[in-house]
C-alpha cells in the first residue's frame, strides 16, 4: 500500500512537489528562516498525526499491541509529548533519553528501555520506575539477577539476534552474523542457553529483536520476526508453560527518500510478518514495537539561507547553514543518505527558471561538507532558501556540535488548506517554538566556561 501525505490534511492533497510550498513562505515571512535565522527545522503536526493514525490502522486487528516511538529519532520534547497524546508509547536507549520520555509525560508502563551497555545504576532507575527493560546479553541477566527487586513492575525481556543477514547499509543492519546486539541466536549453544536464561528466571516473558532500518528490505525483517517467534514457541514448548508472553519486533519500516510518497507503508509491513510468521497477530502473545524514522522523516524538513555562491573548477557550488552540523548521515554517507533539495527566493516563494547543476554545501570547515552533489536546480543566490525535505526524523533533532556551530531552532506547524476553488490561494500557517535556537552564550557555557581557569597553574 502507498499512502501520500499533505500538509493540508483538511481540504485534500497538494501536489507533491509543493506539500511545504506554503509554509516555507509563511517562515520567511514571519522572520523564521531569514538573515536572524539563517537555518531552522520544521515538523508538521497534523503530519506526525496522521502517521500515527496509519501505524495504529494497520495494526487494528492484533489483538494487543503497545506502539512505542524511537526517542532517538526525534529527541526533543514537544515532539514526544505529541506522540504521547496520540497513544504512542517511548522506547529509550540511554539515561537522557529516560528523563525526556518522563518529561514528555509516557507512563511508566508505556516505556522500553533497550542499550547493549546498561550501567547498573541506569538498569536500577529502570527497575525502580517501572519500565520495561530488554536485556542484551545474558550477562546483563545475571546483573538484573543481582538488581531486580522482586516487587518491580517492570517487565523484562531478552534481545536476540536471529543473525538473518545485513541490508544495504551496513550499520544500520542489527542482525548480521556479528552485529553488537542481542544474543546471536544461531552461535553453538545460544539457542541452548537461551532457553536455561527463561527456565531459571520466572520473571523474564519478552523476547526482543530489531534486524534494522533503513536499507533493510520488509522480507529481511519479516524474517527475523519469524525466528524470534519460533523461538517463543520452542521455550514455552520446551518448558511446559507460557513462559514468553510478549514480543517487542523492534521497528525499521524504511523511508522512501526518493519522492513524496510513502512506501513502504505499515500495511506493507504487517502484510509481510504475516506472509513470514502467521501466529503471530493470533492473540498469543501481545505485541511491542519501535517505530521512529517512519513515523517522523517525511514530516518535517530543514530550511536554511544561502550565504554565498561561487564557481570553483566550473562547478557551481551554493554555500548554506545546512551542512553535516544538522545532515550528519547525509555528509558523511551520500550515496545511502541522499536527500531531496528545494530551490526558494528570498521571499520563500518556489525558484523557477532553467536548471544548472549545484553542490549544495554546508557552513563546516572541512571539504566534504556537502548535502548534495550536482543537482539540477534552477539557479540559486545570495538570500535565496533551500530546502531539505524527509528530515523530520534525526537531522535537526541530534544535531552535531561542529566547529561549535548552533543547534537550529525547530518549530511545530500547522498549515490549513485554502479554498477549494481552484484559485490555489493557501490558508494561513501558524508555527510554535519546539525547542529555541542556541545561543552564543549556550555554546560558551557548554564548552566549560565556568570552569575557564581550571588549567591554568597558579604560584602562590
Amino acid at each position: 500500500m502507498t499512502q501520500t501525505t499533505s500538509a493540508h490534511h483538511q481540504g485534500g492533497t497538494a501536489p507533491p512537489a509543493a506539500r511545504f510550498d506554503a509554509v516555507v513562505r509563511a517562515a520567511v515571512g514571519q522572520g523564521l528562516l531569514g538573515e536572524g535565522g539563517p537555518v531552522a527545522g520544521f515538523i508538521d503536526t497534523e503530519g506526525v498525526r496522521a502517521s500515527v493514525r496509519a501505524l495504529h490502522d494497520a495494526f487494528a486487528g492484533t489483538p494487543e499491541v503497545l506502539h512505542t516511538f524511537a526517542a532517538k529519532a526525534c529527541s526533543l520534547v514537544p515532539v514526544l509529548r505529541l506522540l504521547a497524546d496520540c497513544g504512542m508509547g517511548c522506547e529509550v536507549a540511554s539515561p537522557g533519553e529516560l528523563r525526556l520520555a518522563v518529561e514528555a509525560g509516557f507512563a511508566a508502563s508505556r516505556v522500553v528501555l533497550d542499550s547493549p551497555a546498561k550501567t547498573r545504576e541506569e538498569i536500577r532507575l529502570a527497575l525502580a520506575l517501572g519500565v520495561a527493560v530488554n536485556a542484551d546479553s545474558l550477562d546483563e541477566l545475571r546483573r538484573i539477577d543481582a538488581l531486580r527487586n522482586p516487587g518491580t513492575a517492570s517487565v523484562l525481556g531478552l534481545r536476540v539476534n536471529p543473525q538473518v543477514g545485513g541490508g544495504s547499509i551496513g550499520p544500520m543492519s542489527t542482525a548480521t552474523d556479528t552485529s553488537k546486539f542481542g544474543v546471536a541466536l544461531r552461535d553453538p549453544g545460544a539457542r541452548e542457553a537461551i532457553v536455561e536464561a527463561f527456565r531459571e528466571r520466572p520473571w523474564l516473558t519478552r523476547l526482543h529483536t530489531h534486524v534494522g532500518s533503513q536499507g533493510c528490505p520488509l522480507e529481511l525483517i519479516a524474517d527475523g520476526v519469524a525466528r524470534t517467534y519460533e523461538l517463543a514457541e520452542e521455550i514455552n514448548a520446551t518448558l511446559g508453560v507460557r513462559r514468553v508472553t510478549s514480543l517487542d519486533i523492534g521497528g525499521g519500516l524504511p523511508v522512501n527518500f526518493t519522492d513524496e510518497t510513502v512506501r513502504p507503508g505499515y500495511a506493507d509491513y504487517v502484510a509481510a510478518l504475516t506472509a513470514a510468521a502467521p501466529g503471530l497477530f493470533s492473540g498469543r502473545y501481545s505485541l511491542v514495537t519501535e517505530f521512529g524514522r517512519s513515523l517522523l522523516a517525511k514530516n518535517g524538513f530543514i530550511g536554511a539561507r544561502v550565504e554565498y555562491t561561487k564557481d570553483a573548477g566550473g562547478r557551481r557550488i551554493a554555500l548554506t547553514h545546512a551542512g553535516a552540523q544538522t545532515a550528519t548521515r547525509t555528509v558523511l554517507m551520500p550515496d545511502a543518505w541522499p536527500l531531496r533539495i528545494g530551490a526558494f527566493g528570498p521571499d520563500g516563494t518556489p525558484k523557477t527558471g532553467p536548471s544548472l547543476a549545484q553542490d549544495i554545501a554546508g557552513p563546516c570547515c572541512f571539504a566534504g561538507d556537502v548535502v548534495a552533489y550536482g543537482r539540477e536546480l534552477p539557479e540559486l543566490a545570495e538570500d535565496d532558501v533551500v530546502v531539505l525535505y524527509d528530515t523530520g526524523a534525526y537531522y535537526f533533532s541530534t544535531p552535531w556540535a561542529y566547529n561549535s556551530l548552533p543547534r537550529p531552532a525547530v518549530y511545530g506547524f500547522r498549515a490549513v488548506a485554502g479554498p477549494e476553488d481552484g484559485s490555489g490561494h493557501d490558508g494561513p500557517v501558524t508555527f510554535t517554538t519546539v525547542r529555541d535556537a542556541q545561543s552564543l552564550d549556550d555554546i560558551a557555557a557548554e564548552s566549560g566556561l565556568a570552569h575557564a581557569d581550571a588549567l591554568i597553574q597558579r604560584d602562590g
